[in-house]
């Protein structure tokens, strides 16, 4: 009898998630992977059809415990793709280079305490978001975060 071991890779589409207060603070989480790496919440799809809103409800949950129903998740409407850090491409299929990333908000009432996954991160922060921006690693991730006061005034439905 032979076992065939099956590889699960990532699937290259995932969400992004600012997490802010009113006064524009952003929370950051430094990559248990990657010491010093800040970055937001971040995460790929589970399945296929998985809506994307579902995904960002999940990761924020798995990722610091806060349930995005005690704040006002928003979808940005937003979506970029790039090239996956060479780092992280063992995780997704053979070939696969490039991820679609859908950005999202959460405003939640005040910076609080944030229960993180171990195995994902060691350590978060709440700053400025200019200074949220200068500390992450990733250029989209800094982008994002710059938009924040347009993106936090703008009339928008919760999803």
């Amino acid at each position: 009898m032979t076992h065939r071991l099956q590889v699960m890779y990532k699937i290259p589409e995932s969400v992004l998630v600012v997490i802010y207060t009113q006064d524009l603070r952003v929370l950051l989480l430094e990559r248990a992977d990657r010491p010093g790496f800040w970055q937001s919440v971040t995460g790929s799809k589970d399945a296929p059809d998985e809506p994307l809103e579902n995904t960002a409800h999940r990761e924020v949950l798995e990722e610091t415990g806060i349930d995005t129903r005690s704040g006002r998740l928003t979808d940005w409407n937003h979506t970029i793709e790039y090239e996956i850090y060479p780092y992280w491409r063992s995780r997704y299929a053979p070939g696969v280079t490039r991820n679609r990333e859908r950005w999202f908000g959460l405003e939640l009432a005040s910076a609080g305490e944030v229960v993180l996954a171990p195995r994902e991160h060691l350590n978060y922060l709440w700053l400025d978001f200019r200074e949220a921006a200068l500390r992450c690693f990733s250029p989209s991730n800094s982008e994002a975060i710059l938009e924040l006061p347009r993106r936090a005034l703008a009339p928008t439905s919760p999803v």
